[in-house]
């Protein structure tokens, strides 16, 4: 087999054969093919796109070039959880113990995150004493007697990804959805999950910037789970704005613990039930979406959401008393109110750019090698459609440093009030096939 055959197949609309794609896969991970040809078929796949059956066979090819975790050992159906990104997207924190406690297993891989905030372990070692550096014994064992446990991702989990994403990043080949929809399965499938959620978000805080591209690849993801035998749901999101009010570390944890206790955002709350709604079904513990989301509003109602949350955290050597005392979470040294310069609507919250603001703050991360200040963030006090008078608070800045003029100015840049804003609809469509 040659891969100058295999690329001008490609090239020419052909359909690519399991052993085709396997050989490209397995060869270029090896260090066989060189990076002229790889980038070369990254190109065809961009212009000539791949049918159910490729993106499928890559997909699986990526996921066995590398760690494949086994979690036969977990009683029950394994359900995990994705988003494509956002600013402020507090749902883990939520969405696992809520999930956990009517019984559905989380055993979630996750890591650090770069840009505007860390990722779920940043969030989570906000809390006194928690860390993530257990065995997998001990990771079964934790979701076997609690539901949920967080573990960090293996360094050679789907080698072959982390490869031909670093060459798509430098080649102009990273807006194709075949190339993102295998990226981002094959990471889902190699960790082990019998059932996978995802929530693909749209909008200027996205990666998939209009309803239409969000559709394309949420529909690619769900087509992939399916055809490899993982029951697979998606959501599109809207990312227009940040979700929730809480940008920052141990800001998204204190935000999660209200969310826990009934008392959170509504559209961070919305989402989470939706998202949860789905993880039951898919789980096997509800028959659809209404019956199971009766079940998670009973879990916040009675209180064994939170306790789900308290047990998971100590059971990763992490202060559980937090969930009654978030003043026990890392605090900024200062507080410091963005006033609104006019009366008005907010009528625009530029996710992005408030995320950037969030970073300025120290709260996230441009390198690997940055450390993150778990203690600094935002938390918004207006939302768009929301009123506001001149001289209002539209958001408090918690930062370590007094002089931060350079954040208010991003953060005016990044907000507009008009005579009138529409508030936007948070979940576009719910994707099953």
């Amino acid at each position: 087999m040659r891969m100058v055959d295999i690329i001008e197949k490609k090239r020419d609309g052909q359909a690519l054969t399991n052993e085709e794609i396997e050989f490209f896969i397995n060869a270029y991970t090896s260090g066989e093919i060189p990076d002229y040809q790889a980038s070369s078929l990254a190109m065809a796949i961009f212009f000539q796109d791949m049918n159910d059956q490729e993106r499928a066979a890559l997909t699986m090819a990526m996921v066995n070039s590398g760690d494949v975790i086994d979690l036969s050992a977990i009683n029950g159906i394994k359900v995990d959880k994705h988003s494509t990104g956002g600013v402020g997207d507090t749902t883990t924190l939520v969405l696992a113990p809520l999930v956990a406690s009517v019984g559905v297993p989380v055993a979630k891989m996750s890591g650090r995150g770069l840009g505007h905030t860390g990722g779920t372990i940043d969030k989570l070692e906000s809390v006194e004493g928690f860390h993530v550096e257990i065995s997998e014994d001990k990771f079964v064992e934790l979701v076997n007697e609690a539901k949920v446990a967080v573990i960090g991702q293996t360094g050679n989990l789907t080698p072959a990804d982390k490869k031909l994403y670093g060459l798509r990043d430098v080649t102009g080949t990273v807006n194709s959805i075949p190339l993102i929809a295998s990226s981002i399965m094959s990471k889902k499938i190699a960790a082990g999950a019998d059932a996978i959620v995802l929530d693909v978000k749209t909008g200027n805080g996205a990666f998939m910037k209009t309803i239409e591209d969000a559709e394309a690849l949420a529909h690619a993801m769900v087509s992939i789970g399916n055809n490899v035998g993982r029951n697979t749901m998606a959501i599109i999101s809207d990312m227009s704005q940040p979700l929730g009010n809480a940008i920052g570390n141990a800001l998204e944890v204190k935000e999660a613990i209200e969310t826990l206790k009934g008392q959170g955002p509504k559209d961070l709350t919305e989402l989470v039930m939706t998202l949860g709604s789905q993880m039951v079904v898919v789980g096997g513990k509800a028959k659809d979406l209404e019956e199971a989301r009766a079940l998670l509003e009973k879990a916040i109602e009675d209180g064994s959401a939170l306790e789900s949350f308290r047990t998971f955290l100590e059971n990763q050597d992490g202060d559980g008393s937090v969930v009654d005392d978030v003043s026990k979470l890392p605090q900024a040294r200062f507080q410091i109110d963005l006033l609104s310069q006019k009366s008005g609507t907010v009528t625009e919250i530029i996710a992005n750019e408030i995320g950037v603001a969030s970073m300025m703050l120290g709260a996230g991360r441009q390198t690997k090698e940055d450390d993150i200040d778990l203690s600094v963030g935002i938390v918004l006090h207006k939302k768009v459609g929301d009123s506001v008078d001149e001289g209002e608070a539209l958001l408090t800045i918690h930062s370590n440093r007094e002089q931060i003029n350079d954040v208010k100015e991003k953060l005016n840049q990044s907000i507009t009030i008009s005579s009138h804003g529409e508030v936007p609809t948070l979940i576009h469509k719910i994707i099953t096939e």
